[in-house]
C-alpha cells in the first residue's frame, strides 16, 4: 500500500517572529525559490504594482524593510489550506504608521504568488 506524503503546512509561528523581530533572513526561509511578490501602494498603484521575482529579489526587499527603524506587528493572520492572509502594522519613531494586508498562495508550505496592499499615514502624527 502506498501513502501519500501530507503537505507541509506553512509555519505561521515563524511568520509572527520574522515579522516582530524583524528577522528577514526567517521571513525569506517562508518563500519558494519561485515566488512571485505583487507590492501595491500610492506609488506603486494596482496598474503598475512592484513586482518582485525570486527569492533574491524578494530577499533583498525583505532585507531593506526589516532594517529600518521600525517596529513590526503581525496583527491577524489566516490559513487556510494553500491560501494565506495577513496584516501586518508597523510604526516609524517618528509615530508614522503603516498597515500592510496580504494574500498569498502556498505550495508545500511555503509562499508561492503574494499580492500586499501597503497603507502609510500621510499626514504628520500626533506628538
Amino acid at each position: 500500500m502506498t501513502t501519500m506524503a501530507a503537505p507541509s503546512a506553512f509555519d505561521t509561528t515563524a511568520l509572527r517572529e520574522g515579522i516582530e523581530r524583524s528577522d528577514a533572513d526567517a521571513l525569506l526561509a517562508l518563500y519558494a525559490d519561485d515566488a512571485e511578490l505583487r507590492m501595491v501602494d500610492r506609488k506603486t498603484q494596482p496598474s503598475h504594482p512592484l513586482v518582485m521575482h525570486g527569492r533574491d529579489e524578494i530577499g533583498a526587499m525583505l532585507s531593506d524593510l526589516y532594517g529600518r527603524e521600525m517596529t513590526h506587528k503581525l496583527e491577524q493572520v489566516v490559513l487556510q489550506g494553500d491560501h494565506l492572509a495577513f496584516m501586518e502594522s508597523c510604526q516609524y519613531p517618528d509615530g508614522v504608521r503603516v498597515l500592510v494586508s496580504s494574500i498569498a498562495d502556498l505550495r508545500d508550505g511555503r509562499i508561492v504568488d503574494q499580492t500586499s496592499i501597503q497603507a502609510w499615514d500621510e499626514t504628520e502624527p500626533a506628538k
